[in-house]
């Protein structure tokens, strides 16, 4: 059997893990909204007609912010649209996804779910249409104690403290030609610049977004990053970064190694704002915020799924309702890999997205909610990662992929807070199983708290309708502690997380 032998060091952290991690993704498309979080009708619907057996599982999920409300959807969106009576509120169609939007769940249904869902809001704001007065008259009703027209206006519709959003986006996915209002860095750069002066000049202790490519792939990438950059270092906190995956013409090998673009991506970001910093003689480091990423079968999408015509704009279609394979899982358990390992840099991420499209719940219009395969490593990780990242040393078999050339059949991440470690451990050998030791000294470990393991004979097996069981998380009863050493047995194609107790 391959054998794989990883080193920790505990001397210098990688850094802190920011909560805001663990963020999540609710947009205004496809089944995520409408018939997902959101149906009056259910059975478990609470007042205001959100689902309560779904907000049971996002609470399981551990989802500690929710970006909301896109997405592409944000770049034609008016909030004010969402707020005031039900049933004056107007309909309108939405051009991201060609879907009919009938803004029954606006700002403050977001707020009062967010609430019961224990999570922090995080919006954002629409720059493709609109400019720094709207996002500034948002900021207003969303945040400033009454004694305004806006403030006083959100207090007559039932919120008199409003919401404290503290997490603000400045738009989303500037630099693609797909979206409303697309323009050049150096456009958009100056429109976000005066937008952040603005809204800080409203609430100076925001922490702003400003947008960062939506894809390594995408032909401005890293000329994006330096000029917009350039234009909102003093302005703004973070920058965001985006990606799916998914497996091109059947190569399964690269695809398990999704990972490594993602390592390579943030590294990349961070040279660039380094650069940045360095050019323009600043102390404030820029942080990452990787707010939309996922396995994301997009091709399947572009076949078969699109909406259009002038006279077809469907309520809530199903639209990019992606069935997870323990595969999928695997890819996604060593995906928040690479963002604990990047905890220096990568102080926000969300999970694109939560509910119903590409996401780890599923729903059934008056039926049952379910757990996707990709659902278990994300609610495993958001609790046992805790306190920092440690540094790892990986001395592994490799495998050979199309993409990304050889690359260690293994990959790990360790994490250290008050109560314990967290070892999590991904074998993207599709065939052989892996025995790992990690050398825990230094950790004051005492002994295995926990053990989980995604693995199966078929790695195509998914949770469906029919059999919402068929995945779930086992222990993984290989691993053992001798002197101060951890061994585990990976099996193939598996994600493993092990809780050590101090």
């Amino acid at each position: 059997m391959p054998e794989a032998r990883i080193t920790v060091s505990t001397a210098a952290p990688v850094g802190s893990i920011d909560r805001r991690v663990f963020g999540s993704f609710v947009e205004h498309l496809g089944r995520c909204v409408y018939d997902g979080i959101h149906e009056p009708g259910h059975p478990s619907a609470d007042e205001q007609g959100f689902r309560e057996d779904v907000l049971e599982l996002v609470r399981e999920l551990g989802v500690t912010t929710v970006r909301y409300p896109g997405g592409n959807f944000v770049s034609g969106y008016r909030w004010e649209d969402g707020v005031g009576p039900k049933d004056r509120r107007p309909v309108r169609r939405d051009l991201a996804w060609h879907s009919t939007e009938t803004n029954q769940v606006g700002l403050h249904e977001f707020a009062h779910w967010n609430t019961k869902a224990g999570s922090e809001p995080m919006l954002a704001i629409n720059l493709g249409t609109r400019d720094e007065l709207a996002a500034l008259d948002l900021l207003e009703y969303t945040n400033l104690p009454v004694g305004s027209t806006l403030s006083d206006e959100r207090a007559a519709n039932g919120a008199t403290d409003g919401f404290g959003v503290k997490m603000w986006c400045l738009g989303n996915e500037m630099d693609g030609p797909w979206q409303l209002g697309h323009r050049s860095a150096e456009d958009y750069g100056k429109l976000a610049s005066r937008t952040a002066k603005a809204l800080r000049q409203l609430q100076p202790d925001l922490d702003l977004v400003v947008c960062g490519s939506s894809g390594r792939g995408m032909p401005t990438f890293g000329s994006w990053e330096r000029v917009v950059l350039e234009h909102t270092y003093e302005d703004v906190d973070f920058i965001s970064a985006h990606a799916y995956y998914e497996p091109h013409d059947g190569d399964v090998d690269s695809f398990l190694a999704s990972a490594v673009d993602m390592d390579r991506f943030i590294e990349a970001v961070a040279a660039t704002a380094d650069a940045v910093k360095a050019e323009l003689r600043h102390d404030k480091t820029i942080f990452i915020s990787f707010d939309e990423w996922n396995v994301w079968y997009q091709s399947r999408y572009h076949d078969t799924d699109k909406v259009e015509g002038l006279d077809n704009w469907p309520i809530a279609p199903r639209l990019l309702e992606d069935v997870y394979t323990v595969t999928d899982a695997v890819v996604f358990g060593s995906l928040m890999i690479s963002l604990l390992k990047h905890a220096d840099r990568v102080k926000a991420a969300s999970l694109a997205q939560l509910v119903n499209v590409i996401a780890p719940i599923m729903t059934e219009p008056g039926g049952p909610a379910w757990r996707q395969t990709t659902f278990f490593p994300f609610a495993i990780t958001a609790r046992l990662a805790q306190g920092e990242a440690l540094q790892v040393g990986i001395d592994a078999p490799t495998i050979t992929t199309k993409a990304y050339g050889d690359v260690p059949a293994v990959d790990a991440v360790v994490t250290r807070g008050d109560a314990g470690a967290g070892v999590f451990l991904v074998n993207r050998h599709r065939t052989e199983p892996i025995t790992v030791t990690v050398d825990l000294e230094g950790l004051r470990t005492a002994s295995i708290s926990e053990t989980h393991l995604i693995a199966d004979d078929d790695p195509d097996a998914a949770n469906t309708l029919e059999d919402q069981e068929r995945v779930r998380p086992t222990p993984n009863d290989t691993a053992a502690i001798q002197d101060g050493v951890l061994t585990v047995t990976l099996p193939p194609v598996s994600w493993t997380a092990i809780g050590l107790t101090a």
